[in-house]
């Protein structure tokens, strides 16, 4: 199979995202758009100058414009438009199932509600599965930058959705902020029912992965390349079947890693970890699902099994329930 049908072949596969940041799917139009409804002062003069202004070399400078971008987001109707916009990207790339993140605090921090923001999400959600059967689960993410006792605010104006909020993770700037700052937090969150996921070992070091296993107990790991650093570590993962949630277009706009053909996911398969491909914040990082596909079989020794284990695993380490899962990977096998 050349690598051309292989590019064919993942995009024709059902597949499930597990590591998208909602707000990271602000494309510059829409960013322009939403500036000019809500007369928010931003800037930049044109679209193209937003676009430009979406290059940067690490965490911290990406991390500056997308909070940056976040501030046209003031409605219910933004974060429909907003949330809308990607389930239908997602779509057209055979996205069957998504679990996206979103961050509360970075917009209550702005004095917008915290039901605001999630009102607009789950309207968008509810649509997207009445309309085309895609289905949908929702994490609130807790920023690790600000203190713990800001994530236990948060958790508590989440207290009258949380019969549709079904996990929390911890996103943000990695190194300085370890796992355990928010150990109390995630013990509380686990306390009420809901999942835990969190970002380690993107650029933070294999020790972040432990704490988040041993102190935060997590049912999933986001991102996770720098746990390849330690044999004990990859071994443990592997006989826990821990899910990675692997963005590789993120890792090479934020040098993670410096060339894509040095992107550990094939050694991942390799090692027998359950690897996933997800887009991370598409609009920042130049591609959705199918473009993440596309640049890992282009770089990468992948085989046709690894590519149908790839969609496989992200059913498998999804939220969904054994049936679900179950009926989606009997639609991948089809393919």
């Amino acid at each position: 199979m050349t690598k051309q049908d292989l590019v064919a072949y993942a995009a024709a596969l059902p597949k499930a995202e597990l590591h998208l940041h909602i707000e990271g799917s602000l494309e510059p139009e829409m960013l322009f758009k939403l500036a000019q409804r809500n007369k928010v002062d931003i800037p930049f003069k044109s679209v193209e100058e937003i676009r430009a202004a979406y290059e940067f070399s690490n965490l911290q400078d990406f991390l500056d414009i997308y909070y940056q971008g976040m501030s046209v987001l003031l409605s219910e109707e933004d974060f429909f438009d907003l949330t809308m916009a990607y389930l239908n990207r997602a779509r057209a790339d055979n996205v069957r199932h998504v679990e996206i993140f979103f961050d509360p605090q970075g917009h209550t921090e702005r004095g917008v509600p915290f039901d605001t923001a999630i009102s607009g999400i789950l309207t968008a959600l509810s649509m997207a599965k009445a309309q085309f059967g895609m289905t949908a689960k929702l994490i609130m993410c807790f920023l690790r930058h600000l203190p713990e006792e800001d994530a236990f605010a948060t958790l508590k104006q989440a207290e009258n959705w949380l019969d549709r909020i079904d996990g929390v993770g911890l996103d943000s700037s990695e190194v300085g902020h370890p796992p355990s700052k928010f150990a109390r937090v995630f013990k509380a969150a686990s306390e009420r029912g809901l999942k835990l996921v969190a970002h380690a070992g993107e650029e933070g070091p294999p020790d972040y992965v432990h704490e988040a296993l041993d102190l935060l107990e997590i049912d999933r790991l986001d991102h996770g390349n720098r746990s390849l650093e330690d044999d004990a570590l990859v071994a443990r993962l592997a006989a826990e079947e821990m899910t990675l949630t692997v963005c590789p277009l993120s890792n090479l706009k934020l040098c993670v890693v410096d060339d894509m053909r040095e992107h550990p996911l094939k050694r991942m398969l390799d090692l027998n970890l359950r690897a996933t491909v997800n887009s991370d914040d598409p609009s920042y990082f130049g591609g959705y699902m199918n473009d993440n596909f596309k640049a890992v079989i282009e770089a990468l020794p992948l085989t046709r099994e690894d590519v149908k284990t790839l969609a496989r695993n992200s059913f498998l380490g999804s939220f969904l329930s054994e049936g679900e899962k179950r009926a989606q990977l009997a639609a991948i096998d089809l393919v």
